[in-house]
């Protein structure tokens, strides 16, 4: 699983030019995947061919058109689960401490929540872990899924894969939450949705509890990365 989480790394990723020069090693590692069934491959080839096939232009406008430009189909889960609530800043930097904790350092000006580097930080486990992780987010996946089949995107077959490989089905209710909240959002002025809300400050004495996935992770106790994972 830990080359295959990191070919869907790469492919979820913002397009860049490495990725487009080395989409014949992404395509081996999904094709040599034992995990994989032959619909699993079939659902990922048009994403495939798409790297292989349109120019670096092409796909990162796409990319853009898709991922930049709806707060829906954000690749920050936590946007989806907290929205802009102060409980999303407090989420982040939890699992960044988790990432600290186990040996894993942020080598790039992103935010802990955002996908690509969380499915690199996933394939550095053991299957089982990885798969456990990957549960965790898995109604955000899900809910992506139906969003992007939605705009009939190729990119939807890599959210389908992520809740087959987490190993159970995300909670129905959980999905259609996020759902629901999105069809809400889009009802709201772009002055409503931008207002800033006041700034409050605690103390470690009140902290704000723990909730969503970093809850159920430390719950768990399952962390267990090092910085020199291969």
């Amino acid at each position: 699983m830990k080359r295959l989480l990191r070919a869907l790394a790469l492919l979820v990723d913002y397009p860049s030019k490495s990725l487009k020069a080395h989409i014949a090693e992404v395509r081996e590692a999904v094709d040599g995947e034992p995990l994989l069934t032959p619909t699993d491959r079939a659902m990922l080839d048009p994403l495939l061919r798409s790297f292989e096939q349109q120019s670096l232009l092409e796909l990162q406008v796409a990319y853009s058109d898709i991922f930049d430009n709806s707060r829906a189909l954000s690749l920050h889960f936590f946007e989806h689960i907290h929205g802009e609530s102060r409980e999303r800043g407090q989420a982040m930097l939890d699992l960044g401490e988790e990432y600290i904790k186990h040996g894993c350092f942020l080598q790039r000006d992103e935010l802990p929540d955002f996908i690509p580097l969380f499915l690199e930080f996933a394939s550095c486990l053991p299957e089982a872990e990885a798969s456990d992780w990957l549960s965790q987010p898995a109604h955000v996946f899900a809910a992506l899924a139906q969003r992007l089949d939605k705009y009939k995107s190729s990119y939807a077959a890599i959210f389908h894969l992520l809740i087959r490989l987490a190993g159970e089905q995300p909670d129905a209710q959980a999905v259609q939450e996020l759902l629901a909240r999105n069809q809400q959002a889009a009802k709201t002025s772009i002055d409503e949705e931008w207002r800033e809300e006041p700034v409050t400050f605690t103390t470690p004495e009140q902290k704000a509890p723990e909730s969503g996935l970093i809850a159920r992770l430390k719950a768990a106790g399952k962390l267990i990365l090092t910085s020199n994972s291969t």
